[in-house]
C-alpha cells in the first residue's frame, strides 16, 4: 500500500511490534518535518537518487550532515532531533528498529524461598 506525503511517497513493505521497512519516494526539493523518535533508530539505505540526513547531535551545537548517494546507508539513533532534505529525486528504504536491552532489569531485592 502506498500513502502520499508532502514530500512524496512511503510504502510500508514489512512492519512489526520490532521493526518497520519502507520504500520512500521523495521528490526533488522535498523534505520531512525535523523530528526524534524516544525508542527507534532511523535507518535510510538511498536505492537512486541523493538525499541528505541533517542530525542535531544532543552533545553539541552543529548540525551533522551527511548525504547519501545511490547505495549509502546512515542511521540515526533515537533521541536525536533530524530530518531529511531530497537534492535529486531520491528513492530510499527506510528502516525503523528498536533495540533490545538485555540489562533493562532494576532489583530492589534478590528475592528469596518464601521462609
Amino acid at each position: 500500500m502506498k500513502f502520499g506525503k508532502v514530500w512524496g511517497s512511503t510504502s510500508p513493505i514489512e512492519t512489526n511490534g520490532v521493526f518497520e521497512f519502507h520504500r520512500i519516494e521523495i521528490k526533488s526539493g522535498g523534505y520531512c518535518s525535523k523530528h526524534k523518535h524516544k525508542h527507534k533508530h532511523n535507518g535510510f539505505f538511498v536505492e537512486s537518487g541523493k538525499l541528505e540526513i541533517h542530525v542535531w547531535k544532543k552533545n553539541y551545537e552543529l548540525v551533522d550532515i551527511t548525504v547519501l548517494n545511490a547505495g549509502d546507508y546512515t542511521s540515526v539513533p533515537p533521541g536525536e532531533f533530524h530530518m531529511f532534505k531530497c537534492i535529486e529525486d531520491t528513492v530510499c528504504f527506510e528502516l525503523y528498529w528498536a533495540k533490545f536491552d538485555h540489562d533493562d532489569i532494576e532489583r530492589e531485592n534478590v528475592g528469596g524461598t518464601g521462609e
